[in-house]
């Protein structure tokens, strides 16, 4: 089978089904694991590259971009008729992180067989996995989803199990920083999971953009800072900054330096098997006595 991945989440989905030499092409954003990198590039980023840019440049540059209904993606459409894949994974659910399967129609139109497109679109932990069971149908490998679903769902049970004798604790999850933004979708379930209270934001819902003054009066005891497709150095930095926040400093959480900046592209973003690492991580970041601390280069706390 030919496979095209449009996303990185469905790029690691189908490396652990144990399906990598069937995958194509992937995106420009795939890096786990690591031979994927090797692979064809088909779908690129539309964002200027020539600087790092600051998250309020990012922001606005996407919404201007989706205002004058330009593609946030370049999709690699010669590549992609020339594979002639049978199954193409791709999302609609954000339309800042990958090509929209409408787009990916549009673009094999004419092809025969005409590929499969299957867009995975989860909106809870339970959505995530799933998707798992619904790649390893589409691709022959209905077994060994079975078992990476089992395996996850053990882990998940696992962490319930411990924090359901913990006390519960307020908990903000921050996805970017400017504007702020709540992070949604499967992020709140895992909070209540690993036994605490999730702010602003309810389970399944989107994410959702805030004032500073809404992060104040939520009265966050910990907040786990996770901008969307940053690593760890990344979001340390951008955390570190907003320690000068006036009503972010101002929170119990950052009195008490309860502040904890995440991988959040490998362990939070993207709705893949990882997600349940990001449930281990905000464990030990809800209950760090009680839980063990995460390898390095995932997590820190700040302030401490």
């Amino acid at each position: 089978m030919r496979i095209v991945s449009l996303l990185p989440s469905a790029t690691e989905i189908v490396c652990a089904l144990g399906l990598t030499d069937q995958l194509e092409a992937v995106t420009y954003e795939c890096d786990h694991p690591p031979e994927v990198r090797a692979k064809p590039i088909v779908s690129d980023t539309a964002l200027p590259q020539d600087r790092p840019l600051r998250p309020g440049e990012i922001d606005r540059w996407v919404a201007e971009r989706m205002a004058q209904g330009r593609p946030l993606h370049r999709l690699d459409v010669d590549l992609l008729r020339r594979i002639h894949p049978d199954l193409v994974l791709t999302q609609d659910l954000c339309p800042v992180c990958a090509v929209p399967s409408g787009d990916v129609r549009a673009a094999l139109a004419g092809l025969d067989p005409a590929p499969r497109i299957l867009s995975l679109d989860p909106h809870t932990l339970e959505d995530v996995l799933a998707s798992i069971v619904e790649v390893g149908r589409a691709t022959g490998a209905e077994e060994r989803a079975a078992e990476l679903v089992a395996d996850l769902q053990a882990r998940i049970e696992r962490v319930r199990r411990a924090a359901v004798r913990m006390p519960t604790i307020r908990v903000l999850c921050l996805e970017w920083s400017d504007p702020p933004y709540v992070a949604g979708h499967w992020v709140p379930a895992m909070v209540e999971a690993a036994g605490a209270t999730s702010l602003l934001v309810e389970p399944g819902a989107p994410s959702r953009r805030v004032t500073w003054r809404e992060v104040t009066d939520a009265i966050p005891e910990v907040i786990v800072f996770m901008p969307c497709g940053y690593y760890l150095e990344e979001a340390e930095a951008e955390a570190e900054e907003l320690l000068g926040v006036h009503d972010f400093a101002g929170t119990p959480a950052a009195r008490a330096g309860d502040v904890v900046a995440v991988d959040a592209t490998s362990y939070f973003s993207r709705p893949g098997p990882r997600l349940v690492d990001g449930l281990e991580i905000l464990a030990w970041a809800v209950h760090p006595d009680a839980f063990p601390a995460p390898p390095p280069g995932r997590a820190r706390r700040l302030g401490r």
